[in-house]
């Protein structure tokens, strides 16, 4: 579904994609692995056009939409940003139907009203809440929320950046099944970013280490906790000794 060939980014003088190689099969539940400032939300900006590689090339279905996706392409794709970023002036049911009231997918506001309470719902949250405004809500439903709008147009491809961030356990725990449901459901292609491993373990059929700017490691959850390579070890058991450097 997708495919990174080669992907190089760098920040003036600091790299922080340096030839990376990554395929995700069509529907798999992809989950990328570690440590903070090794460029997983790049490598997301990079797919979505946000941000331009300086070289190499990313292909969907084939298509290179390498550094300009085009409006049509990104359709196509949902995204649950880390702390929801919901608009704050927006009614939650305004930000959950918010492609299709402009743009090319936009619907009668009747038609997209109904669409957005039906999302809501699939995520847990009574009809009432349409009409209250982020502030009002916990960070729980705000998370809920921000997935209703991830799924609201029926995507092929979903990214979840750090999906549990800020939430307590319970809550996250139930972020987890709501994705692993969801995508499941959908026959999605989901690409996750975190740090929290209990979410690697719910939502994940393949994970993925980055680390020096290249994919280190991929494989399965059996495969992650019986690999010997060292990176992976100290990442998932949270080690400080080991040869991922930490600020002491």
């Amino acid at each position: 579904m997708i495919r990174l060939e080669q992907v190089h980014k760098r920040f003036d003088r600091h790299p922080v994609l340096a030839g990376l190689d990554l395929e995700i099969a069509r529907g798999e539940s992809l989950v990328v692995i570690g440590g903070s400032g090794t460029g997983k939300s790049v490598m997301l900006k990079c797919i979505l056009g946000l941000e331009a590689p300086d070289s190499g090339r990313i292909l969907v279905n084939g298509q290179d939409v390498t550094g300009n996706p085009g409006e049509a392409f990104l359709t196509r794709f949902g995204m649950l940003f880390q702390g929801a970023a919901l608009f704050d002036s927006l009614p939650v049911w305004q930000n959950v139907a918010f492609r299709y009231l402009r743009g090319p997918m936009a619907k009668p506001r009747a038609e997209a009203r109904e669409i957005a309470i039906a999302k809501l719902r699939r995520v847990g949250l009574a009809a009432e809440v349409a009409d209250r405004f982020p502030a009002e809500l916990s960070g729980g439903m705000q998370k809920r929320a921000g997935l209703a709008r991830a799924i609201a147009t029926d995507p092929e491809v979903i990214f979840f950046d750090e999906p549990t961030t800020g939430l307590d356990p319970i809550m996250a725990g139930v972020i987890n099944d709501l994705i692993h449901e969801i995508v499941t459901e959908m026959g999605a292609t989901a690409i996750t970013i975190t740090h929290d491993m209990t979410s690697v373990r719910a939502i994940a059929t393949r994970v993925a280490m980055l680390h020096g700017g290249v994919i280190r490691w991929t494989g399965s959850i059996p495969e992650m906790d019986a690999t010997t390579d060292p990176y992976v070890n100290q990442f998932i058991h949270g080690r400080a000794e080991g040869p991922i450097e930490t600020l002491r």
